[in-house]
């Protein structure tokens, strides 16, 4: 029996992916603050932001990236690296609040046979784990199921980030 899982959201990551397109997504969500919701950016410190992954590989996965175009931790002045630790920690307890995971993987690829899809400017993952998370989907067909819209985490993440402001 064959069984096809239909993921219309992948084209668009697939085109963007393949297609010579000009610009960076995390320097455009940077200089636009008007359009955070857009560009599913969650908060903004003077120097950096976190926001959702649009192209997840679990429900919840944040990046934190600074506003400086720049490919490695070491072009970074030392307070805006520590102000993208002091975010990471913020979208963690985020994640925490609104979705309790019972654990994370976080941390940074760095250079394009490290995984970075996007090797200039650096950024670090935030990626929620549930125990159980990893299913025969990702072993047989390297697929990921991702049980939530990305609108509906975004919107889960927003609320505690604004609950925990006041």
């Amino acid at each position: 029996m064959t069984a096809s899982i239909w993921a219309p959201w992948r084209l668009e990551y697939i085109k963007s992916v393949t297609a010579d397109k000009p610009g960076c997504f995390l320097c455009e969500a940077a200089r636009e603050p008007e359009n955070d919701r857009c560009h599913l950016v969650v908060a903004r410190t003077a120097s950096a932001l976190l926001m959702l992954n649009r192209y997840p590989y679990v429900n919840g996965h944040l990046l934190v990236a600074p506003y400086a175009h720049v490919a490695q931790l070491g072009d970074l002045p030392s307070d805006h690296r520590a102000d993208m630790l002091e975010l990471a920690l913020h979208g963690q307890h985020l994640l925490e609040n609104a979705m309790n995971p019972q654990g994370f993987n976080i941390g940074f690829n760095i250079g394009h046979c490290a995984g970075a899809g996007l090797p200039g400017h650096i950024h670090m993952h935030i990626v929620p784990r549930w125990n159980g998370d990893i299913n025969f989907m990702t072993t047989v067909g390297q697929v990921r199921v991702i049980p939530q819209a990305i609108d509906a985490a975004y919107e889960q993440l927003l609320q505690v980030h604004v609950a925990q402001k006041k």
